[in-house]
């Protein structure tokens, strides 16, 4: 689909579905001037929205009374693509568009915390797209938030046709010899997983479960095809984890693999659930601005809504899901992005003062394997990190 074309279609699609917002959300209680790009004045804002592609941020676009675009600020570094972020003339909600892909996100990312005409440091950050979903956890048009983001490609990679009959899987481990779950990598990186505070989550899952989640008929029948229980249901909210792959896989050997290493990293406490292209790439660049205290990591949400299976249904290959098969999926996971993450960012700013403010303390370890914000990772090979 033309992007334009799909950018009305989710603009006639929401005017019908949305809400009316409350009079914080109206434009014009604040103006900022601009001069060559910078603002005489420093934004704080309480929520910073983060789009990967046109569609996803079209969805807050064409809101009655909720203009994000009143003021539209160029920053050096952004994607050639998306040179501007957008904000309410108040400045207490903005929005960047990363561009597809890790690279991009990361360089979008890195851009925008280090802008000086933001002050970060108190912002959540609601990162917001679409994504295949696994069908044994969720179903189209389902709206997921992470607690781990797990980058799944980061592995040897062969061609299962080369590898040999004892395998099922084409991707290893880093300094291992055989496929997840078997070992723990010997070497890696330390952007192979992220953890984010549970308890944001879990009150972002509570607040988008209120939303009425749109669906449509296509998707409904092609739900039908699938056996598993989940699979079938209506679109629904879950606490579910995010896999993060530059290639754009689907079927069941990928989708079991990807599965695997989910496991292993996070210790078997990571529920695979939705695949995507750019997460551990923006929170990555988040992880280093928050080193240097600029940005908050406990104030991280990653959203996801389903757009897809990462798999075929009993009867279709992987080949034909990929590229013939018709979900009925993209317009209900593109505006369920704004239906479900408008209450998350509603309740920031009528509770900013009573709950927001002070920030919603993680009960969880946050943060990457190798501990860079403090404290001790519960995920790693052991004995982890900082244990004799």
């Amino acid at each position: 689909m033309h992007f334009n074309l799909a950018g009305q279609l989710i603009g006639a699609l929401l005017l019908q579905t949305a809400s009316a917002l409350p009079v914080w959300a109206r434009f014009g209680s604040r103006s900022l001037s601009a001069r060559d790009g910078s603002y005489s004045e420093i934004l704080k804002p309480k929520v910073f929205i983060v789009s990967l592609f046109t569609p996803e941020a079209a969805a807050w676009w064409h809101i009655p009374d909720f203009n994000i675009l009143a003021q539209n600020i160029s920053i050096p570094g952004l994607s050639p693509r998306f040179p501007e972020a957008h904000c309410t003339a108040n400045g207490e909600i903005c929005q960047v568009v990363t561009g597809e892909g890790e690279i991009n996100a990361a360089a979008t990312i890195q851009a925008l915390v280090h802008y000086t005409g933001f002050n970060l440091a108190e912002t959540y950050f609601l990162s917001a797209g679409i994504a295949g979903v696994n069908p044994n956890v969720a179903t189209i048009g389902s709206v997921t938030y992470a607690r781990f983001a797990i980058q799944v490609a980061q592995q040897y990679e062969f061609d299962i046709r080369d590898i040999g009959e004892n395998f099922t899987t084409g991707y290893i481990p880093y300094g291992t010899k055989k496929p997840a779950p078997a070992e723990y990598p010997q070497n890696f990186y330390g952007t192979e997983v992220f953890e984010l505070n549970v308890a944001l989550r879990d009150r972002a899952v509570k607040l988008s479960s209120k939303a009425h989640l749109n669906d449509s008929d296509i998707a409904i029948a092609y739900r039908a095809k699938y056996t598993q229980k989940a699979a079938k249901s209506a679109p629904f909210v879950i606490g579910c984890d995010v896999a993060t792959s530059d290639n754009f896989y689907s079927g069941n050997i990928l989708a079991n693999a990807a599965n695997n290493f989910t496991l292993l990293m996070t210790n078997g406490t990571g529920v695979y659930c939705s695949t995507a292209q750019e997460d551990n790439a923006s929170l990555e660049s988040f992880m280093r601005a928050a080193k240097t205290k600029k940005v908050d990591y406990s104030r991280i949400m990653v959203m996801r809504t389903a757009a897809n299976f990462d798999r075929p249904h009993p009867g279709e290959s992987a080949y034909q899901h990929l590229f013939y098969a018709n979900s009925g999926g993209f317009l209900p996971s593109v505006a369920n992005i704004y239906l479900a993450g408008i209450e998350v960012v509603n309740d920031i700013i009528k509770n900013w003062d009573s709950v927001y403010a002070k920030g919603i303390h993680p009960t969880n370890y946050v943060g990457d394997i190798f501990g860079t914000l403090g404290g001790k990772p519960d995920f790693g090979p052991y004995p982890f990190f900082g244990e004799a």
